[in-house]
């Protein structure tokens, strides 16, 4: 082959290269939920907006298909899954921080926590930017209400009855209203209840729907304990890694990620309470008696937290305290 004829055939390789479509890069991302709760519809619709603007694909793996949920986070730091959801409150063992939104009674309502999250969330940012980790938007869960067999009108009305745990805050919680704590997992609670083993609980409308418990349950106290979120983060390293134009799209639909979340959270609480009550179960708002108490664990519990947050902790306290007034 002649040297004019090898140049005339490097160009047309190079001009055909030029022309091949760039394969898209793809992401996995792993959530602990199945795909009709409304956190991962959430999620569904957040990764459908970066994929329309963005040559990013990103595959769902959901209800932990392909990391447990306690090993998302890790998976994420690491790099083995560029996004992932968490449970905030699951890394409160690394630094009480995340445990904030997770303190019954400290903000209990939509506008409450909304507050609680703007005031905790640069500080939660720093946290997770010190592990290699960028946080995307945190959506809360319904808040937690108490389920009982017997209307209450004060914390009196539970003392001495046995009273569901599933974590530490709910075992202090139930000391604190002169329960006794029982530890029982969320696939056992009918069965827990109809054994007698237990005799309350205070969780979300969406598991008192899902363990139907207006079968072993009357009442519903709509108390809105705490309103413990998720989040979506993303390893730093991997989103710097991408181009300015994806890096703005994806922060542009998690944005709009939270809004959605946020009022799907409220709907869904709606309607569970809706079908709590359409299956026979009474809902109330607590006495003001019940009310005044429930406040005083708050106060408590919160006071017990800030032993273990410190001074990050006062600040995040200070910060939503400022924001309540200011409404």
């Amino acid at each position: 082959m002649t040297f004019t004829a090898f140049r005339g055939l490097a160009a047309a390789l190079a001009t055909s290269a030029l022309a091949l479509p760039v394969a898209a890069q793809s992401w996995d991302m792993p959530t602990p939920y199945g795909d009709s709760v409304f956190h991962t519809q959430n999620i569904m619709e957040f990764v459908a907006d970066i994929e329309e603007a963005t040559d990013l694909e990103i595959t769902v793996h959901s209800a932990g298909s392909l990391y447990a949920h306690p090993e998302i986070k890790d998976s994420v730091r690491r790099g083995l899954a560029p996004m992932g959801e968490v449970l905030m409150s699951r890394l409160a063992n690394e630094d009480p921080i995340f445990a904030v939104d997770s303190i019954p009674f400290l903000a209990s309502s939509y506008e409450e926590g909304r507050a609680l999250w703007e005031a905790s969330r640069p500080m939660v940012e720093e946290k997770l930017a010190a592990q290699g980790l960028t946080l995307l938007f945190a959506v809360p869960w319904p808040g937690q209400s108490i389920y009982t067999q017997e209307p209450i009108e004060s914390a009196a009305d539970l003392e001495g009855a046995s009273f569901r745990a599933y974590n530490a805050a709910t075992e202090r919680l139930a000391q604190l209203m002169g329960a006794v704590p029982t530890q029982i997992e969320t696939g056992d609670i009918p069965t827990a209840f109809s054994t007698g083993r237990v005799d309350a609980m205070i969780t979300s409308p969406s598991t008192g729907v899902s363990s139907q418990a207006w079968d072993f349950t009357s009442h519903y106290t709509d108390t809105q304990a705490w309103l413990p979120k998720n989040m979506v983060i993303v390893n730093s390293r991997a989103l710097d890694g991408l181009d300015e134009a994806t890096r703005e799209a994806i922060m542009s639909a998690a944005a709009e990620a939270e809004t959605r979340g946020w009022e799907m959270s409220a709907a869904e609480t709606a309607a569970k309470m809706a079908t709590l009550e359409e299956n026979g179960m009474t809902i109330s708002d607590p006495s003001e008696t019940l009310s005044g108490e429930l406040a005083e664990i708050g106060e408590t519990m919160t006071a017990e937290w800030l032993d273990e947050a410190g001074d990050e902790g006062q600040q995040v306290v200070d910060a939503y305290e400022a924001k309540m007034s200011d409404m």
